[in-house]
């Protein structure tokens, strides 16, 4: 069996999407959930900060990716500030999963039914090394920030 065949169906999808964009990377499946940042980095053995949190927010009514460092939470008024926005909230799981194709604890930064706007956070670019969720809880993939870019088509903002 290959490795890809081993792979939760999702995070085969996003495996799929690495490589059409050109990327080259393992999505490695954990024991145990890595629905957090810190559940996530403890797992993997890195900073909470390299984790690269894919988070859904609703902005202006609209679904977008933003994608920010395990070490800090989103502050909303500078993300609606970012992305020039008049209004921005956390979206519920509903449209988490129906925007993604991905539950909570598990979206990864591609692999959605559609694009999404993406929005990433200026300090994941200083970490060598990313670490996000590859459509499961229990997978995880590691990206450089230039790769994060290249698949998602982000902007960079600050979040924090």
């Amino acid at each position: 069996m290959s490795e890809t065949a081993s792979l939760p169906e999702r995070s085969r999808i996003v495996q799929r999407h690495l490589v059409e964009a050109g990327i080259d990377t393992v999505i490695r499946v954990l024991p145990d959930s890595a629905r957090t940042a810190a559940e996530a980095a403890a797992a993997i053995g890195c900073e909470v900060s390299a984790i690269a949190n894919c988070l859904v927010f609703l902005a202006d009514g609209v679904p977008v990716l933003v994608m920010t460092s395990g070490g800090h939470r989103v502050d909303l008024v500078t993300l609606t500030s970012s992305i020039g926005v008049a209004e921005v909230a956390m979206a519920p799981a509903s449209v988490v999963r129906s925007a993604t194709g991905q539950a909570i604890g598990g979206v990864a930064p591609v692999g959605h039914p559609a694009p999404l706007r993406t929005y990433i956070d200026e300090d994941l670019q200083h970490h060598e090394t990313l670490w996000a969720a590859a459509g499961h809880p229990h997978t995880v993939m590691p990206l450089t920030f230039a790769q994060l870019r290249t698949i998602t088509d982000g902007s960079v903002i600050s979040v924090a």
